[in-house]
C-alpha cells in the first residue's frame, strides 16, 4: 500500500533536543510533515490541535513517561499509531511498549533504513484502519463511542468536571464503561500531564488493599523486605481513579476520608504524615445511599465522594449506539484478526437491539469477538449468535408486573442452566466476579 507522505504527520516526543532534530531531519527529507515536543505535556497540546497519523516517542522522560503517553494515544486517538524508542533495550521492554499499544519497538541507535521501515509499516497500518471505519470517524472521544442524546450528555459532564478538581463519583452498572470516563476527565483536566492511576478495589485483597493504596515502610509487615509507594503516592499532581469503592471496608473508609480530608497520609508503619495533591475520581455499581442506610458504607465519605456525580446509561438505554457500536467492534476484531468485515443479517441486528446486554459495552465487545472469530464466511445471521441471545429473542410475551429483583434472578438462573452450573463460565458471561455470583446466588436461593 502506498503511503501518502506529504499527508502524514508525525510527531516526535523526546527530552533530548538532538534525537528531536535528527529524527526531525531525517523524517523531513522523507517529506513527512514534523512536528517535535520535549514531553508528554507538550505532547498532548500538539496532539489536541492537529491530527497526527504517528507518534515516536521516547520511554524515558522527566515527570511522564512516553508509556503513558502511548496508553493515552491508544484510548482517545483511536487512528493515531505509536513507535515506541529507547537506550535501555530488553524483552519485558519491548513487550511492555505493545501491550500499551505502541505498533513498534526500536532501539537506540538505529540505521535509516531501521527507522524508515518502522515508519512506513506504521503509517501503513494508519491508512488501513481508516479505510475500514470510514464510517465512524464522527464517534468517539476518550475512547466513548456513541452518539445518543444518552452519551452527548456524558460528554458534556465529563468536559464540565474536567475545569475543576473536585471529587467526581462515577455510578453506572458494570461494563458502562466507567474507567474511560474518569480517563476523559484526568486528560481534559490541568492534570493531563501527570499519571493517571486506576485501582481496582474489588480486586484486591482486603488486607493488600491498604498497603496497595498508602504504600508500607520496610519491616511494616511479614513479607515487606523494602519500603514502597502506594497508588496515591505515585498519582500524586495526577489522578487516582477509585473503582469499585462500594467493596472497602469500613475501616479503610476511615482512612480514605481522611486522605480526602487533609490532603496527607502516613504509609503503613510510619507515623509521619506526608502531603499529597491527588484528584480523586470513584466509581460504583451499586447504590452507595443504600449502602450508606445499611450502614455499610460512611455518610460522611459518601458525601466527600459525590460532589460531582455522572451516572453512565446502562446499553439497554443506549438504542441508537447499539449498531453503531457492533459495527465498530466487527471493524476492529476484523481488522485484528485479519478477516473481512462481516454484514449482519437485519434479523441478528434485531435480536442484538432487542437483547438486555446485562454485561452492557463489554458483552458486546467480547459477543462481537466471539462471532469474528468462529464464523465462517463474511454474514453474521441467527445461528451466528449466543445461544442466550437466541433463547431470549424467542422467549414469548414477557411478564411486565415482574420486580428487577426477580428479573434478575431470573437471568442468572437461566445462565447457570445453560453453563450447566459452572461458575466462572456463568460469571464470565454476567461480566462479574465470582465473589459476586456467589453472593447473588446466596441472595436469591432457588425455589424447591
Amino acid at each position: 500500500m502506498a503511503i501518502e507522505r506529504i499527508d502524514s504527520k508525525i510527531l516526535i516526543v523526546d527530552d533530548s533536543e538532538a534525537t528531536r532534530e535528527v529524527l526531525q531531519r531525517n523524517l523531513r527529507a522523507l517529506n513527512y510533515a514534523v512536528f517535535t515536543a520535549s514531553g508528554v505535556a507538550e505532547a498532548l497540546n500538539i496532539l489536541g490541535s492537529s491530527k497526527i497519523d504517528l507518534v515516536i516517542t521516547d520511554v524515558k522522560m522527566p515527570k511522564v513517561s512516553g508509556l503513558e503517553l502511548v496508553r493515552h494515544v491508544r484510548e482517545n486517538f483511536m487512528d493515531t499509531q505509536v513507535i515506541v524508542v529507547t537506550g535501555y533495550p530488553n524483552v519485558d521492554g519491548a513487550i511492555t511498549a505493545i501491550k500499551h499499544g505502541a505498533v513498534d519497538y526500536i532501539t537506540k541507535p538505529f540505521t535509516d533504513v531501521e527507522l524508515q521501515d518502522a515508519v512506513h509499516k506504521a503509517l501503513e497500518k494508519v491508512q488501513s484502519k481508516r479505510y475500514q471505519s470510514r464510517d465512524l470517524r464522527s464517534i468517539g472521544r476518550h475512547g466513548i463511542l456513541g452518539e445518543s442524546k444518552a452519551i452527548k450528555k456524558v460528554l458534556s459532564e465529563i468536559e464540565k468536571a474536567a475545569r475543576s478538581n473536585a471529587t467526581v463519583l462515577i455510578t453506572g452498572e458494570s461494563g458502562t464503561g466507567k474507567e474511560l470516563v474518569a480517563r476523559g476527565i484526568h486528560y481534559e483536566s490541568k492534570r493531563a500531564a501527570s499519571p493517571f492511576v486506576s485501582v481496582n478495589c474489588g480486586a484486591i485483597p482486603e488486607q493488600l488493599l491498604e498497603s496497595e493504596l498508602f504504600g508500607h515502610m520496610k519491616g511494616s509487615f511479614t513479607g515487606a523486605s523494602e519500603s514502597r509507594a502506594g497508588f496515591f503516592i505515585v498519582a500524586d499532581k495526577g489522578s487516582l481513579f477509585l473503582d469499585e469503592i462500594g467493596e472497602t471496608s469500613m475501616t479503610l473508609q476511615v482512612k480514605l476520608l481522611r486522605v480526602l480530608q487533609e490532603k496527607e497520609l502516613c504509609m503503613v508503619g510510619s507515623s509521619h504524615p506526608r502531603k499529597i495533591d491527588v484528584r480523586i475520581i470513584a466509581a460504583t455499581n451499586k447504590d452507595l445511599s443504600l449502602l450508606v442506610q445499611k450502614q455499610t458504607f460512611r455518610e460522611d465519605l459518601f458525601f466527600r465522594l459525590n460532589v460531582i456525580t455522572i451516572d453512565l446509561p446502562p446499553l439497554r438505554d443506549r438504542d441508537s449506539d447499539i449498531i453503531l457500536l457492533t459495527h465498530h467492534f466487527a471493524a476492529k476484531f476484523a481488522n485484528e484478526y485479519e478477516r473481512p468485515i462481516p454484514k449482519f443479517t437485519d434479523h441478528a441486528i434485531e435480536i442484538l437491539r432487542n437483547y438486555a446486554w446485562p454485561g452492557n459495552i463489554r458483552e458486546l465487545e467480547n459477543i462481537i469477538q466471539r462471532i469474528i472469530v468462529m464464523t465462517e464466511g463474511d454474514v453474521v445471521d441467527t445461528p451466528n449468535l449466543p445461544s442466550l441471545m437466541r433463547f431470549s429473542a424467542n422467549c414469548g410475551m414477557v411478564d411486565l408486573n415482574r420486580t428487577l429483583v426477580e428479573v434478575e434472578n431470573s437471568y442468572i438462573r437461566d445462565v447457570m442452566n445453560a453453563v450447566n452450573g459452572n461458575k466462572t463460565k456463568a460469571a464470565q458471561i454476567l461480566d462479574i466476579d465470582r465473589k459476586t455470583l456467589r453472593n447473588k446466588l446466596a441472595q436469591y436461593p432457588e425455589k424447591k
